[in-house]
């Protein structure tokens, strides 16, 4: 397993390993064990952490980046983040490229590590991302000397996880690999890493990528979505490289309902992402095998998102089906599928 940046010392340059933990009162009575990985501890406080440790180090082990230089990216929040807070503690200056559902905690936690904010308006298609990436391709035009990740496109993405986040994983359930693992996927970064490294070790886990309904992933149909964190408007060149077992398509009613869930019975408090692998996980509970191992990512916190997905109000005025969103689950499993 490769050793984080801050190996040496200094603990806050990089991403940290994070402890798993075992989710015993998210789904009572149920015959498999729940393993819930916390990357919302990292400092930026999600798995991006781990991404923007990895896409700097290559940049800069590629000569692609100078010291003092500039990188331009885009982001709908957590990698953004992450890479504010690397940057400044390396010596670069970061723009962050995003749209008007970039969550605004994020754009103010970018901003206090000293990044600039573009933003991009919607447009006519409804395309944010693809803006985005447009805006970075004339920012780096306009700026002499500025570099992009391209999260979207970059092997260090998926390298991420590969060296770190499964390793981990698997370390912390004492060698054993999940039987099935739930991921969510926007880059796709995260899943194709994490694919690579089953591969290697030739581990039988069952690799589920969870989605956004109205993202275009793996065959999606393209709608609106309004809780960023995961799901893509265009197909990134990482995804065409991933094939997960499954892809569980999960709308944003029960991103919300399965946020929620966990923050009630477990105590964390989540973003929308780790809502919708919650409740892509409770639709599959009475496929899972007695005893069998099934493990999630909590990719990011939820602090971020309190004035959207746990704000009552905001879901009323923004989600489709908000009287399922805001019911307040009374059955063991709100998600079961014949329920």
């Amino acid at each position: 397993m490769a050793e984080p940046r801050s190996a040496g010392g200094s603990a806050h340059l990089g991403y940290l390993p994070t402890p798993t933990t075992r989710l015993e009162r998210l789904f009572p009575g149920a015959r498999v064990e729940l393993h819930a990985k916390l990357d919302l501890l990292q400092l930026s406080g999600s798995t991006k952490e781990r991404t923007a440790t990895f896409l700097l180090k290559g940049l800069v082990d590629s000569g692609g980046l100078e010291p003092g230089g500039t990188v331009i990216e885009s982001t709908s929040g957590n990698l953004g983040m992450a890479l504010a807070r690397q940057c400044a503690v390396d010596g670069y200056s970061f723009v962050a490229v995003v749209d008007e559902r970039a969550n605004v905690a994020a754009c103010r936690v970018m901003e206090a590590y000293g990044a600039e904010i573009v933003n991009v308006a919607t447009p006519e298609d409804g395309n944010r991302l693809r803006a985005r990436i447009e805006r970075v391709a004339d920012l780096l035009e306009e700026r002499s000397g500025a570099v992009t990740m391209n999260q979207y496109g970059n092997e260090d993405n998926p390298r991420a996880h590969h060296d770190s986040t499964l390793p981990e994983l698997v370390d912390s359930l004492g060698g054993r690999a999940p039987d099935h693992l739930y991921v969510a996927m926007s880059t796709t970064g995260t899943l194709l890493g994490c694919q690579r490294a089953i591969d290697e070790h030739g581990w039988a886990t069952r690799l589920v990528g969870v989605d956004s309904v109205g993202s275009v992933l793996f065959g999606g149909e393209p709608g609106e979505r309004r809780l960023p964190g995961l799901g893509a408007g265009i197909v990134p060149r990482l995804s065409e490289l991933a094939s997960p077992d499954a892809v569980a398509r999960v709308d944003e009613a029960d991103m919300v309902r399965g946020a929620r869930l966990l923050a009630r019975r477990e105590g964390i408090l989540a973003g929308a992402s780790t809502g919708a692998i919650v409740a892509a996980i409770g639709r599959d509970l009475d496929r899972f095998h007695n005893d069998e191992v099934v493990a999630m990512l909590v990719h990011d916190g939820g602090t971020a998102y309190l004035p959207t997905l746990y704000n009552d109000d905001w879901v009323r005025g923004e989600i489709d089906a908000a009287e399922r969103a805001l019911e307040v689950p009374s059955r063991p499993n709100p998600f079961a599928r014949h329920g």
